[in-house]
């Protein structure tokens, strides 16, 4: 009988296209952020300017930040995105790290608290006779098996479910402007309320931490890159098409947020965008945006057990974790242990309770692995100029390197830097997830010299 599962004769098959890849990359960024952080950003601005500003310049460092991965991801069109890039351009050892954190904090945790959030919202729109811890299992159970059934079903879904978000999206957009059309407007403020100061560029400094916060998880998308179909081509596309499209969704939100709210009814909404449905549309509106926002929790979480599944798989591939979770199923072509591993550890965490404390130390150090990721550019582009055909670059190469990409390091760091200064327990759990993490790395590292040295 042939083994159901095959490691080392299977391989991942590319199924993914242009549309897909863009809808993935769409689909690692568009959650229930831009929905509650509005209010957060005109919490630390008073100038519906400046508020828009902060959402401007936030738009434009992601999308630097999409033009290093496009053209990484033309260098390398591999399954685990960051993990590959690191291990080759700086050490297996960085590598390891960014896996160890993307699978014990950032992969649990966002799991965790997006199927809450699905939960929560669910709830809602209809009676749900059970827990929202239960009704996050399930769901999780749910997304777990279309994964396993096929990266090309999974991929669909995903996609469906953008496009449902967009949807609801424009229906805010639309039924604001047409209450736009008929009703007074909040009155706008000048562009500086208070004069130009040290402490004004603080607060405006301050108000970029959600907004990138609000942009980030585009670079999942690099993870599926073996997966894609003509990946040098089309996920530089993929992500720039996708990013550009996030941009222009967050600023109409944030447009008709200011404008229906003004800055002062903004930063006091916990809900921004329900109070503008409520607003516009009465609770009719605000229960069709609860569905919106149920639509977002569940396609972020369709994402995310689409994606980090593939990281795992690389680092078993390299032998940081057991080979079994390498396999392939030799009827899907997916890597099945990887994807149950993956929403395991997130369900456990959801079962423990402790998502959101998580989600805050994630924070920090997904931030921190951006930009130490950005730095591998220099790096890939210096063995290009010494003539290494494995540093060749694809059809893309990043606008305005080497300034952009200095430009999104700087801002990736500068803002761990803030986080880890203003919250020293943050920087306490940093440190354990760190040290267990070098621990495991010391266990490991002899079983994965062998991989290595098998491969050779």
């Amino acid at each position: 009988m042939t083994a159901r599962f095959q490691p080392q004769t299977q391989a991942l098959v590319r199924s993914i296209g242009l549309f897909d890849a863009t809808m993935i990359v769409m689909g690692g960024v568009v959650g229930v952020g831009i929905f509650m952080n509005p209010s957060v950003v005109a919490g630390h601005l008073h100038s519906p300017a400046l508020i828009l500003a902060a959402w401007v310049a936030g738009g434009i460092v992601a999308l630097f930040g999409a033009f290093i991965y496009a053209e990484l991801a033309a260098r390398l069109p591999e399954a685990g995105g960051e993990y590959v890039y690191l291990r080759e351009a700086i050490h297996p050892a960085a590598g390891f790290f960014y896996g160890w954190v993307a699978l014990i904090v950032i992969n649990g945790g966002g799991g965790a608290a997006m199927a809450v959030t699905f939960a929560e919202y669910l709830r809602l729109l209809v009676p749900v006779p059970v827990s929202d811890r239960v009704v996050g299992i399930a769901v999780l159970v749910l997304l777990t098996a279309v994964n396993c059934v096929g990266v090309r079903a999974a991929s669909k879904v995903q996609s469906s479910l953008m496009l449902l978000r967009i949807a609801a999206v424009a229906v805010l957009a639309y039924c604001g402007a047409r209450w736009l059309m008929h009703s007074p407007v909040a009155r706008w403020t000048p562009l500086l309320d208070r004069p130009a100061s040290f402490g004004l560029a603080t607060s405006f400094g301050s108000a970029l931490i959600p907004v990138f916060f609000a942009y980030g998880g585009w670079q999942t998308a690099n993870f599926v890159a073996a997966e894609v179909r003509e990946p040098r081509k089309n996920l530089p596309r993929a992500l720039l098409l996708g990013m550009a499209g996030v941009v222009i969704l967050y600023l109409a939100v944030n447009l008709l947020c200011v404008r229906v709210l003004g800055a002062e009814g903004l930063a006091a909404a916990s809900a921004p965008a329900s109070a503008v449905m409520r607003r516009v549309a009465g609770e009719t509106g605000a229960r069709l945006l609860a569905a919106g926002i149920a639509l977002s929790a569940l396609g972020f979480l369709s994402q995310s057990v689409l994606t980090y599944p593939r990281v795992f798989y690389a680092m078993a591939s390299d032998g940081w974790l057991p080979r079994a979770f390498a396999g392939l199923d030799s009827r899907s072509h997916a890597p099945v242990f990887a994807i149950v591993l993956s929403s395991l550890l997130a369900i456990a965490v959801l079962t423990v309770g402790r998502y959101d404390q998580i989600l805050t130390y994630v924070e920090s150090m997904d931030l921190f692995f951006f930009g130490l990721t950005a730095t591998t550019l220099f790096v890939f582009r210096r063995r290009e100029k010494r003539g290494d055909r494995a540093a060749e670059a694809g059809s893309f190469r990043a606008p305005g390197h080497p300034w952009t990409t200095l430009v999104f390091i700087a801002v990736c760091f500068l803002v761990v830097l803030n986080s880890l200064v203003r919250n020293h327990g943050n920087t306490l759990i940093t440190g354990l997830v760190l040290l267990a993490g070098a621990a495991f790395y010391l266990l490991r590292r002899p079983m994965n010299l062998r991989s290595v040295e098998t491969k050779q």
